[in-house]
């Protein structure tokens, strides 16, 4: 059974509630020197110069006037210099059927010409982590969903829709002990 906070639960609960539910995410691949963080809430104002010392710097470029986030520790990211940028988002989680994983799609509005360039960059899949947190407790993930790949990514001038999943249930290595005399014993008499 999953556990959710209080705080959940209590804005689950209401009628009405003044609780915002943010989706992180985070894209981790060999091309990138640190991982990409996005967020769905514009919560924090970030300055152009905290962007500058820290990893968006290579993908960033020069940073606009106005930079929106979430600060939030969760996989590690220093609420500082790693903060999650927020990017206008939609994202459609999976339903489970028996043929395979069926993909969350995340559709992302392209309001930055970096974002293209990184996914034209990425030639083999990516590992994505998301969580869903609340925007008064940024660090505690309500939902969290890891080591997740990125199977696709399309789009066009207005938006990318990027599709994550886990990897098929044939490609798990089961059993993963062999049923040898020394690993089972009281199979052997």
């Amino acid at each position: 059974m999953r556990q959710i906070s209080l705080n959940a639960r209590a804005a689950q609960d209401a009628a009405t509630t003044d609780e915002i539910e943010v989706v992180l995410l985070s894209f981790e691949h060999a091309s990138l020197a640190s991982p990409l963080r996005l967020s769905t809430d514009p919560g924090a104002r970030i300055a152009p110069a905290e962007l500058a010392a820290g990893p968006w710097a290579e993908w960033w470029g020069d940073a606009p006037a106005l930079i929106y986030g979430t600060r939030s520790t969760w996989r590690g990211a220093d609420p500082v210099t790693d903060p999650y940028l927020f990017l206008p988002a939609a994202i459609i989680l999976p339903d489970e059927i028996e043929e395979g994983p069926t993909p969350a799609r995340i559709a992302i509005d392209n309001v930055h010409d970096g974002i293209g360039d990184i996914l034209r960059s990425i030639t083999d899949r990516a590992t994505v982590h998301l969580a869903v947190v609340l925007a008064s407790s940024p660090d505690v993930p309500e939902v969290e969903l890891l080591d997740l790949q990125l199977i696709s990514a399309s789009g066009d001038g207005d938006q990318f829709t990027l599709e994550i999943s886990r990897l098929p249930i044939e490609q798990e290595t089961i059993p993963r002990d062999r049923f040898t005399k020394r690993v089972f014993p009281g199979m052997w008499r």
